[in-house]
C-alpha cells in the first residue's frame, strides 16, 4: 500500500442485499485521512444514494474492474466474488462481513489469491472497538425492524386505548434473548405501547431488562443461569435449567401476543426456543418475528423469508433484516468500517497499520494461507 491508499467499494451482489458499504460521509472523513476512493457506479442506489453523491464527495465512479484496479483495500457489507478481484494489488485487504465459517470456500480463495481477508464480525467485544463493531450496530436496527414487522402482521392495536365504543387491551409482547438486537426490540414494542416481558440466559440482563421498563423473566435458583460466555456471548444452559426454563417460557408463551427471538451465537446453528408444541399453546393470530432465520431458526418451522402458519400462529423471519433498512443500516455500517480504518491510520505509512489484538482477531488469510485459529480448528 502506498501512499494515497486506495480504497474500492462495491456494489453488492448477494440476492436481496441493499446496503452499501460506504456513504458520502465516510467517502469524505476516508479521503480528508488521505485516501482516494473509488466507488463502483450504482453501489449507493438501493440505500438511496446516487452516484452523483459520491462524485461530490471526492470519489471517483466506475466499473467494478475501474474502482478495483490498483485497490489497496476492498470494502463491502458481504465478502466480494474472488473472481471479481483480480484487478487489485497483491495483499489488498478485504474488509466486510465474511461469514468464515458459512462461506469457507471464498476464504479460502481469497487465501490462494494472496489478499489478505478481515472479517469485521470477529471484532473483538471490548471498549475501544465498540464504534468498529458491525454485528452491533446491525443488530440494533434488525431489533427495531422486527417489532415494526410483527406489529404490521398482527391484526390488532398495539397500545392500551380507551375509546367510546370500549377499551382495546394492550398487546403482550415478549423478547427472547436480550443482547443488541432484543433490548432494540423492547425499547421499540414499549414505545408503541405494549406490555412486554423479556428473557435471557445471563442474569446479568435482569437489570437491563427492568431499566427498558419491561417485565424480567427467568429461573430462579436453578444452576445455569450465569450464561455468559467469552466476548459477551451467551453460552449453552445447563441441563437442569434448560428443562426449568422450558417450562416457565411454555407457560408464559401461552399468554402473548407477539414474540420476537433473537438468541444467534456466530459460527453455529441457531438454538430452538421454541417447538411445535409450544407454537400450539400460543393464541391464534399472535405473531413470531425469527431474528435467527439466516441461521437455521429459533423457532420450529420457520422458514427464511417466508411468512408461515402453523397452529394459527404467523411465524416471520427475514435473511437479512438490517437490509429491509438500508439507508440507516449503510450509514452504520460505513460508520463502523470509517472508525476501523481511521483508529489504526498511520499518517507517515499513509495507511493502516492494524495493532496485535485487533489484527489477530479478525485476520481470516494472510501470505497466501488461511491463519484465523478458529477457521483452522
Amino acid at each position: 500500500m502506498a501512499a494515497g491508499t486506495r480504497i474500492a467499494v462495491l456494489r453488492e451482489r448477494a440476492s436481496g442485499e441493499t446496503r452499501v458499504s460506504a456513504t458520502p460521509e465516510t467517502v469524505r472523513k476516508l479521503i480528508g485521512l488521505g485516501a482516494q476512493l473509488a466507488v463502483e457506479s450504482g453501489a449507493g442506489s438501493s440505500a438511496s444514494i446516487a452516484d452523483a453523491d459520491y462524485l461530490a464527495a471526492g470519489a471517483e465512479i466506475g466499473t467494478a474492474e475501474q474502482v478495483l484496479a490498483g485497490a489497496d483495500i476492498v470494502f463491502g457489507i458481504q465478502g466480494p466474488d474472488p473472481s471479481l478481484l483480480g484487478p487489485v494489488r497483491p495483499g489488498a485487504w478485504i474488509v466486510a462481513g465474511l461469514d468464515p465459517f458459512g462461506q469457507h470456500g471464498r476464504v479460502e480463495a481469497y487465501a490462494a489469491s494472496g489478499l489478505e481477508a478481515l472479517a469485521m464480525e470477529f471484532m473483538p467485544r471490548i471498549t475501544r472497538a465498540q464504534s468498529m463493531d458491525i454485528l452491533s450496530s446491525q443488530s440494533n436496527l434488525a431489533g427495531y425492524k422486527a417489532v415494526l414487522v410483527a406489529a404490521n402482521i398482527y391484526g390488532r392495536a398495539f397500545p392500551m386505548m380507551m375509546t367510546a365504543a370500549g377499551t382495546v387491551s394492550a398487546a403482550k409482547a415478549f423478547i427472547m434473548g436480550v443482547g443488541v438486537a432484543g433490548l432494540q426490540a423492547i425499547a421499540t414494542a414499549r414505545r408503541l405501547g405494549a406490555q412486554v416481558s423479556a428473557t435471557d440466559v445471563r442474569s446479568a440482563t435482569k437489570e437491563q431488562i427492568l431499566s427498558l421498563g419491561a417485565k424480567p423473566i427467568f429461573v430462579e435458583n436453578v444452576a445455569g443461569i450465569e450464561g455468559e460466555g467469552s466476548g459477551g456471548y451467551a453460552t449453552e444452559m445447563s441441563e437442569e435449567y434448560r428443562r426449568a426454563q422450558a417450562e416457565l417460557v411454555s407457560s408464559h408463551l401461552a399468554k402473548q401476543d407477539i414474540v420476537v427471538t433473537t438468541a444467534l451465537i456466530p459460527g453455529r446453528a441457531a438454538p430452538r426456543l421454541i417447538s411445535d408444541a409450544q407454537i400450539a399453546t400460543m393464541k391464534p393470530g399472535s405473531v413470531i418475528f425469527d431474528l435467527a432465520a439466516p441461521q437455521g431458526g429459533n423457532v420450529e418451522g420457520c422458514v427464511a423469508d417466508e411468512v408461515v402458519e402453523r397452529h394459527g400462529v404467523r411465524i416471520v423471519g427475514y435473511s437479512n433484516t438490517p437490509a429491509h433498512l438500508p439507508a440507516d443500516a449503510s450509514a452504520l455500517f460505513a460508520r463502523n468500517l470509517f472508525n476501523f480504518l481511521s483508529a489504526f491510520w498511520d499518517k507517515e505509512q499513509g495507511k493502516p497499520v492494524l495493532d496485535e489484538e485487533i489484527g489477530n482477531a479478525i485476520r481470516l488469510t494472510q501470505g497466501g494461507k488461511v491463519v484465523h485459529e478458529r477457521l483452522l480448528a
